[in-house]
């Protein structure tokens, strides 16, 4: 309309101004219902013409959607294994910070295999202290064994020497029975000192091993106890959060409610535009948008982001081929949208629906690079027309809590 009233001003307005103060023709007498068409025919065809011309460029180069939301994700509060509430700590709608406590599950069976661990890892401790023990005994009994080895040594050199001196006092039967002990105690000698690197050996790797092991299966027990506490892993806010003590969470089929995070849905907009946008759409670009949530007011936005691709178009491999004919309708060109000035998405709740129009803007080319004449005003006029949808998002954003409340029957 607003176009059309344009048009209309430098079209039909000057052929009506000629027909009467130039022609003499008046309104009611030659210009009348039946004859306005004959008399009005070149403005009334120019206008048209230019009101369609006018209202695609203004669509094209300033594109607008009503799809624009403030999504946001939610955050689903859930144990990383199943069990029995023991204890809730929180309250529905509370808001919670990152780490801070929300139920607890039974723990029964987590604190027994807990103090099992510590148990194992006594009993390493307490086999360390008698490995020890152990190896004080052992040095004492190769103390022991070389002293008796030695003395059979001793005994079978002076029985030896009195043989070879052809002395009566010592037999040939003695000297052997002599060397078998000295034999026999060599062997256990070796015996004692193969027991005592044997307790080395579990003292500095098997004892070390099993204590590792043992700290790894008491650590794992804490792990365990640790996850029966579900905690927030990021600040925000509790919603459906109807557990009690006594219910039985699943991480697959029973989450306790969800988390929605202090910063979800405030950054801004994704707003899907026309495919035909496609070419326009670009990042920095200047935007505005007026929110069902906030109404009457139009907040200032920027392009930070265009979607290269139309999520309309995907495909999930299956047992069946694909027919583009599928695809009810096309998809659009996905827009992220963060507010220009700090602060001014304030007030809009996360989740809000929106009506954007983004403004292509001309004035680097203008300035930067040597254009014709008929070049400069054309891309000065696709930055002027837009002010004819500015316009029309601020009546809209006007009329949005009537038609809202009234003609939608919204109460």
């Amino acid at each position: 309309m607003i176009e059309l009233l344009l048009c209309s001003v430098i079209t039909v307005l000057p052929d009506f101004l000629y027909r009467r103060f130039v022609q003499g023709k008046r309104i009611g007498h030659e210009i009348t219902l039946y004859s306005v068409w004959f008399e009005l025919r070149y403005g009334i065809t120019t206008c048209l013409a230019l009101t369609i011309t006018l209202f695609t460029l203004i669509l094209y180069f300033h594109p607008s959607t009503s799809n624009a939301v403030s999504f946001y994700r939610t955050v689903p509060i859930l144990p990383e294994g199943s069990g029995r509430v023991e204890e809730v700590l929180v309250k529905v709608s509370d808001k919670v910070t990152a780490g801070q406590p929300i139920f607890k599950l039974d723990s029964s069976e987590q604190e027994a295999a807990l103090e099992t661990a510590r148990r194992r890892l006594a009993e390493v401790d307490a086999s360390v202290v008698l490995a020890k023990s152990q190896l004080v005994v052992s040095d004492a009994q190769i103390g022991e064994a070389q002293s008796s080895y030695q003395q059979a040594v001793d005994e079978l050199a002076m029985k030896t020497e009195l043989m070879r001196r052809d002395s009566p006092s010592v037999a040939r039967r003695e000297i052997e029975r002599l060397q078998n002990v000295v034999n026999g105690r060599q062997a256990n000698l070796s015996a004692v000192i193969a027991n005592k690197q044997t307790i080395e050996t579990q003292i500095s790797s098997i004892l070390p091993a099993q204590k590792a092991s043992a700290e790894a299966q008491l650590a794992q027990a804490q792990v365990e106890l640790d996850k029966t506490t579900v905690r927030a892993g990021i600040s925000g806010t509790l919603e459906q959060f109807t557990l009690r003590k006594g219910d039985i969470v699943n991480p697959l089929m029973r989450p306790a409610g969800v988390l929605i995070p202090s910063e979800a849905g405030r950054w801004g907009l994704i707003a899907g535009f026309n495919q035909l946008e496609a070419q326009v759409m670009s990042v920095g670009m200047v935007a505005e948008v007026t929110c069902i949530s906030k109404p009457m007011a139009i907040i200032p936005m920027v392009v930070t982001n265009v979607q290269g691709l139309i999520a309309t178009g995907q495909i999930r491999a299956s047992d069946q081929l694909i027919d583009a004919q599928q695809v009810a309708q096309p998809g659009t060109i996905t827009v992220y949208l963060e507010p220009l000035f700090e602060g001014g998405f304030e007030g809009v709740p996360p989740g809000s629906s929106c009506i954007a129009n983004a403004y292509t803007n001309n004035h680097d080319i203008l300035d930067t690079q040597d254009l014709s004449t008929l070049k400069r005003f054309y891309l000065h006029l696709i930055d002027t027309v837009g002010i004819v949808h500015a316009i029309v998002l601020r009546i809209q954003a006007i009329l949005l809590p009537v038609k809202t409340l009234v003609f939608s029957g919204g109460h």
